[in-house]
C-alpha cells in the first residue's frame, strides 16, 4: 500500500516536471516566434534584476497547479490537453484586455504578450496529452455539479457569480487604491461605468466560466472544491505579478499582487460554493453525460 502510493506520487512528480520543461521550451520558442514576427514591439525595454528566476518560479507554480487538475480529471486526450493549455491563455488574454483599457499609453507590447501566450498554449497541448492524457480512466467517482441543474439555475446562479466578482473585484480595489493612486495619477483611466461594464460583461463572465471549470476537472465535494477551486484561481490569477517587470514599480505590483490573490480567492470560493452539489456520481454517469 505504502509502496503503491510512492510510486504513484513520484510518477506524478516525473510527469509535472517534464510538463514544466515542456512549458518553459514552448515559451522559450514562442518568444523567439514573436520577436521575429513582431520586432518593433516583442520583448520588453529592460529586463529587470532575477527576471529569468521569477518567470521559472511562475512557470513552476502554474505548471504544478495544471498537473493537480490533469491528475484530478477523468478527461483524456485532446480534451484535456486543450483544457489545461486554456486556463492561462485565457486569463493572460483577459487581463490583457484591461490593461488596455486602464492603461492605453503604456508601452506594455500586449500584441506580442498575446501572440506568445496563444503559441505557447498550441505547443503546450501535446505536451500535456501526452504526459497526462493517456492514463486509464480514473476509477473513483466525481462530484458532478453543473450538468444537473437546470436552465434557470444555472442562468440565476451564473448572474449572481458575475455581480459576486463585481463586488470582489470593486472592495479589493477601494482597499489598495490609497497605495497606488500616486502611479495611477500619471495613467489616463477609463470612467467608472466603463469599469463596470468591463468587469460585468468581460472579465466577470470569462471568470466565472474558468471556475466553472475547474470544478469540473476537480470533480470533488462542496466545500473541498469551494476550498480548492479559490486556491487554484488565486495562483493561476495572481501568479503573473511575482515577476518584476519594467512597467509597474515593485510596489505597485506586490500591492496588485495582495489585492488580486485576495479577491480572487473570495470569488473563487463563492462560485464553487454556490454551483457545488453534494451528490456523489459515478464515473459511468459521468461519460454518458460528457
Amino acid at each position: 500500500m505504502i509502496r503503491s502510493s510512492v510510486v504513484k506520487l513520484s510518477n506524478a512528480l516525473l510527469r509535472t516536471l517534464a510538463a514544466f520543461v515542456a512549458v518553459s521550451v514552448a515559451q522559450t520558442v514562442a518568444r523567439a516566434v514573436a520577436t521575429f514576427l513582431l520586432p518593433s514591439s516583442a520583448g520588453m525595454p529592460l529586463v529587470p534584476s532575477h527576471f529569468t528566476q521569477w518567470m521559472l518560479l511562475a512557470n513552476a507554480l502554474t505548471v504544478a497547479a495544471l498537473s493537480i487538475l490533469a491528475l484530478r480529471s477523468e478527461w483524456r486526450g485532446w480534451r484535456l490537453g486543450a483544457a489545461l493549455a486554456a486556463i492561462p491563455l485565457a486569463i493572460t488574454v483577459v487581463n490583457g484586455i484591461e490593461g488596455i483599457v486602464f492603461m492605453p499609453n503604456s508601452p506594455i507590447a500586449w500584441p506580442s504578450i498575446f501572440l506568445q501566450c496563444a503559441i505557447t498554449a498550441a505547443l503546450s497541448i501535446p505536451a500535456w496529452m501526452l504526459l497526462f492524457g493517456r492514463r486509464p480512466a480514473a476509477l473513483e467517482a466525481h462530484y458532478h455539479h453543473i450538468a444537473a441543474q437546470s436552465r434557470t439555475g444555472r442562468a440565476w446562479k451564473f448572474v449572481v457569480s458575475d455581480l459576486a466578482y463585481v463586488l470582489c473585484y470593486l472592495t479589493a480595489g477601494s482597499i489598495i487604491f490609497p497605495y497606488v493612486k500616486d502611479f495611477y495619477a500619471t495613467q489616463k483611466l477609463p470612467s467608472m461605468p466603463m469599469v463596470l461594464e468591463l468587469e460585468l460583461l468581460l472579465r466577470g463572465p470569462a471568470f466565472v466560466v474558468l471556475c466553472l471549470l475547474l470544478m469540473r476537472m476537480l470533480g470533488l465535494p462542496r466545500l473541498t472544491s469551494a476550498v480548492v477551486v479559490g486556491l487554484l484561481f488565486t495562483l493561476f490569477g495572481g501568479v503573473a505579478l511575482v515577476i518584476p517587470n519594467p512597467y509597474f514599480p515593485d510596489a505597485v505590483r506586490w500591492t496588485h499582487f495582495c489585492e488580486v490573490t485576495s479577491s480572487n480567492f473570495v470569488f473563487g470560493t463563492i462560485v464553487a460554493w454556490l454551483w457545488g452539489q453534494p451528490r456523489l456520481v459515478h464515473p459511468k454517469a459521468l461519460a454518458h453525460a460528457a
